[in-house]
């Protein structure tokens, strides 16, 4: 019997290919409830209507306006991640080189799946990665919070966490993503006096910036077009509780103002109502953003950022971990395994090597999605260097080298070149050269707001140089498009 509309899972496609986006709709109708879209502005249009994000996403890389290329694609990855942490992302892709696959899945795709491809293994890749869903949907509360590693930075996050977490103060968390940020919110909860209390996620960046208000602050009976009934919003419904607003760097300057008035004295006002409300509710805010530079830009209230970081925690990125990658896989395959009926793989002795060694420039969400492929894949079995090799992203520069600066010691950066040097295949000094040369020139110039003399000051090179470069980066984006 064909399930019902209800009882089946959220599935968004976006292929610009009519052909192929409307044979997998009809394809996977029967199992999933399947939206359709077919750039990258219309994902989020049809996502703003949405009341729920969808479990899986099936995403093509090349998109207008740059269909021959797969960066947005990559954007789109970025984005449904900054939507919904917990979304499961397969790649159907024609550019399926494997630097491009690997870079999806470093970015928070569970796996790249190559076109051509026959429906029925579409579909059964959907199914598997829907189990892992309900899987980690299933955990409960109490284990779903807890904070993994022994190391001296994960040390120091649990001792802020519980130094903070019956202060009736705000906190922000501060971290890259796929850090766990989510996780330290909701330990801050738990560990604190409100745990009883009702804790409440609004995702800044999933919502169109018209519903930001009334989603927090309710609205009145004919305030808005469709306001058929009056609605309390999250500051109402989380009462005693804790509010944990992620990623807060997205908020509208407008609504700034009201969510810091809510701040300073607990009181707000329902959309479409002049009477005042008071909230008890806890605000925890998390962003990947460096809000002391949005404030520097214009983009965020100073007054704001103040107010929010009375006290304020850093994830530490997952390179910084040492062991903790090894007591991290051990806790995912377990639980991978588990859930998928079968014995859990092991590495051989140089993976562990190259594990301990590879940068994660994807954090958690990357380690997770690495072990779950693993799984699917070698089950019971054990995984060599080569095999794991082939789900790292090795191609880019900073997976090896993250954050180097030339402030730091010969040795230092000797060991991270060595380490790089013996995971990365095939390795090209003047392209990599290349490539931290240009990130640091699009950093500067987005810093500057595309301004040439100062962001020339800040590169510590003569205008002319700076502006040659950028026509040399234009020239050679032009021949690859050849």
């Amino acid at each position: 019997m064909e399930p019902t509309t209800r009882s089946k899972p959220d599935l968004l496609i976006v292929d610009d290919d009519p052909l192929i986006s409307d044979t997998l709709n009809f394809v996977l109708s029967r199992d999933f409830n399947v939206y359709v879209a077919d750039s990258r502005e219309q994902m989020k249009s049809l996502l703003r209507q949405l009341d729920v994000a969808p479990k899986l996403a099936l995403v093509d890389l090349g998109l207008p306006p740059t269909p021959h290329r797969p960066d947005e694609g990559f954007k789109l990855i970025s984005e449904l991640i900054a939507y919904s942490p917990t979304i499961k992302i397969l790649v159907l892709s024609g550019q399926s080189d494997e630097t491009n696959a690997k870079h999806a899945r470093t970015l928070g795709a569970i796996d790249f799946i190559a076109k051509p491809c026959e429906p029925a293994v579409i579909k059964a890749q959907l199914l598997k990665a829907l189990e892992f869903t309900d899987a980690e949907t299933s955990v409960a509360p109490e284990a779903a919070s807890k904070l993994i590693g022994a190391s001296m930075p994960m040390e120091k996050l649990r001792q802020q966490i519980g130094q903070y977490a019956n202060a009736p103060f705000p906190v922000l968390i501060e971290g890259e993503s796929g850090s766990g940020k989510e996780l330290v919110a909701s330990s801050l909860h738990s560990k604190s006096g409100r745990a009883a209390k009702p804790y409440l996620a609004l995702n800044c960046a999933a919502i169109s910036p018209t519903l930001v208000e009334p989603t927090l602050f309710g609205y009145a009976k004919g305030a808005f077009t469709g306001a058929t009934t009056s609605r309390s919003g999250y500051f109402e419904d989380a009462s005693d509780g804790t509010l944990f607003l992620d990623e807060i760097g997205e908020l509208p300057l407008e609504l700034q103002a009201k969510l810091l008035r809510v701040l300073e004295n607990g009181e707000f006002q329902r959309v479409g109502e002049t009477q005042s409300r008071k909230s008890n509710a806890r605000v925890v805010a998390a962003t990947n953003r460096d809000l002391r530079q949005e404030v520097r830009g214009g983009r965020f209230r100073a007054d704001l950022y103040h107010r929010l970081s009375v006290f304020t925690i850093g994830v530490p990125p997952l390179r910084d971990l040492g062991e903790d990658k090894c007591m991290l896989l051990d806790h995912f395959r377990e639980f991978y395994a588990k859930q998928a009926g079968c014995a859990p793989f092991d590495f051989d002795k140089r993976a562990v090597q190259d594990w301990l060694e590879y940068g994660f420039p994807g954090n958690v969400r990357e380690l997770r999605n690495i072990v779950i492929r693993l799984t699917t894949k070698h089950a019971g079995q054990r995984v060599s260097a080569e095999q794991l090799q082939s789900e790292l992203d090795l191609e880019s520069v900073d997976v090896a080298l993250p954050g180097l600066a030339p402030t730091q010691d010969f040795k230092t950066l000797q060991e991270a070149a060595r380490k790089h040097l013996q995971l990365q295949k095939n390795f090209n000094l003047d392209m990599t050269l290349q490539q931290w040369e240009r990130g640091y020139v699009e950093a500067a110039l987005s810093i500057t707001h595309g301004n040439l003399s100062q962001a020339a000051r800040l590169l510590g090179i003569h205008r002319t140089t700076l502006y040659s470069r950028i026509q040399n980066y234009g020239a050679q984006e032009g021949a690859e498009d050849q």
